[in-house]
């Protein structure tokens, strides 16, 4: 059994301790697709010259969109032949990007096809996937004891058992 915790800065944590990098393709695209946009922009329309810019542009955005699928599909793979159980958590994707600071890099990582993906590969493998819902308390409650914590920090990265008969620290 293996959960999958996905996410901008990785794009999957596994439980067993696997990490799976975040190529952030559009992020280092950024810069190379303002230029050729400018450059389609600065052409005139009809031209031969703005035909080969509006080309250059779409080769940018086509690599740009490989390099995430390649990165999607090799985590994927590894996570479906790894495991007989595979637990993802349910996330409002359309929800988090009405955020406007966190929406570029969440288009980026592809929360959405990531679990898309997991579906099929899952049904392939004959993996069974099963989905936590978003409201369970998994990050408060431990994993030893069963023991739930009335209020958990974004910034507490270590979790530690209130409970004093199990002082589990993960």
């Amino acid at each position: 059994t293996i959960g999958v915790d996905v996410g901008i800065n990785h794009l999957a944590v596994t439980s067993d301790g696997r990490f799976f990098k975040n190529p952030k393709a559009l992020i280092k695209a950024q810069k190379m697709l303002r230029t050729r946009q400018k450059a389609v922009s600065r052409k005139v329309k009809g031209s031969a010259n703005r035909r080969k810019a509006k080309e250059k542009l779409a080769k940018t955005h086509y690599r740009t969109s490989n390099i995430r699928k390649d990165a999607i599909h090799k985590m994927t793979t590894a996570i479906t032949k790894s495991a007989s159980v595979i637990v993802i958590e349910t996330l409002n994707v359309s929800g988090m990007m009405k955020n406007h600071c966190l929406a570029r890099a969440l288009a980026d990582a592809s929360l959405s096809e990531i679990h898309r993906q997991l579906e099929y590969k899952a049904k392939w493998s004959g993996a069974t996937l099963l989905k936590a819902d978003r409201f369970y308390p998994s990050s408060k409650r431990c994993s030893k004891c069963g023991h739930e914590k009335e209020t958990l920090a974004l910034s507490e990265r270590v979790y530690k058992c209130e409970n004093p008969s199990c002082g589990n620290v993960i």
